[in-house]
């Protein structure tokens, strides 16, 4: 892997050598042409200095990506889209229950479920071939904060209490199948060590290797709405409170963006872009 011998900042703080690799993969994601990649690499190589931050080198890809196609500069952002969807984590768990109901899954959002000590809000139940997953979405709005492996124990002992009554109860064929923990940061290593040691899936922004979210939201065409690089926070707040979470829900229900006053040629050019994005 090309590397530089320029030490650059993580959002956590640490210190690391900056991979023109990994830059260049993640704008080849993207789906820009090799021309465009190149020619950016070449512009951010010229701007580097030691002791750059990576929010820096990631503005400037950015702003170069949206001169050519803003559906590219969209896909570039996905990971701060996430971070968007917050404050709260509510928008978090639809779109969690959105990955998994484009995958197959009924789902139902916030469910009261009995467990045997007390009753448990459960974020998203997903049941397919009478099968149910118990899924907890932990989000974070800020870079650098990490799922530790509190998360994982305080789960696995909620999912356990459930399961204690939902194996002794009469539910059909139904089974309670698995518990999950769903973040949109990643796991530290001892989380990861307890909740594969307990049985638990963990899905985290790149884990599993090949099958974490970002890779799911890329196979699915699931952007969230928070990707837009035509909206404002302001518009994208309004499709959010009305629980439009996904580009491909905007593309379906159009009538909002007339409700936002949005002008015929804006409306356009946001529909194409967001049409971009829900392809697959």
């Amino acid at each position: 892997m090309e590397t530089f011998d320029i030490d650059i900042i993580k959002s956590s703080g640490e210190k690391v050598q900056f991979s023109i690799e990994k830059l260049k993969k993640s704008l080849e994601h993207t789906g820009a042409t090799n021309n465009i990649v190149t020619k950016i690499l070449d512009t951010v190589k010229d701007e580097l200095y030691p002791g750059i931050s990576t929010k820096e080198i990631y503005n400037r890809a950015f702003a170069l990506l949206k001169k050519n196609k803003s559906y590219f500069a969209s896909k570039y952002k996905l990971k701060k889209a996430i971070y968007e969807l917050g404050p709260t984590g509510f928008p978090f768990e639809r779109f969690v229950g959105a990955i998994l109901k484009y995958s197959g899954y009924n789902i139902k959002i916030d469910t009261i479920v009995e467990g045997h000590c007390v009753k448990h809000e459960v974020d998203v139940l997903a049941e397919k071939n009478n099968e149910v997953l118990l899924i907890e979405c932990k989000f974070h709005n800020e870079e650098g904060i990490n799922c530790n492996v509190k998360v994982p124990l305080y789960i696995n002992s909620r999912y356990r209490d459930i399961k204690s009554v939902w194996d002794a109860s009469s539910r059909g064929n139904i089974k309670l199948k698995s518990g999950w923990v769903v973040t949109n940061t990643r796991f530290t290593e001892d989380a990861l060590q307890y909740g594969n040691c307990m049985g638990l899936y963990l899905l985290s922004w790149d884990y599993p290797k090949d099958n974490g979210l970002k890779d799911r939201i890329d196979r699915l065409g699931l952007y969230p709405i928070t990707v837009s690089t035509l909206l404002t926070n302001r518009e994208k707040q309004f499709l959010l409170n009305r629980n439009i979470v996904l580009c491909r829900e905007l593309v379906k229900d159009k009538f909002y963006l007339d409700h936002l006053g949005v002008s015929k040629i804006r409306k356009d050019k946001i529909l194409n872009e967001i049409e971009h994005l829900s392809r697959i």
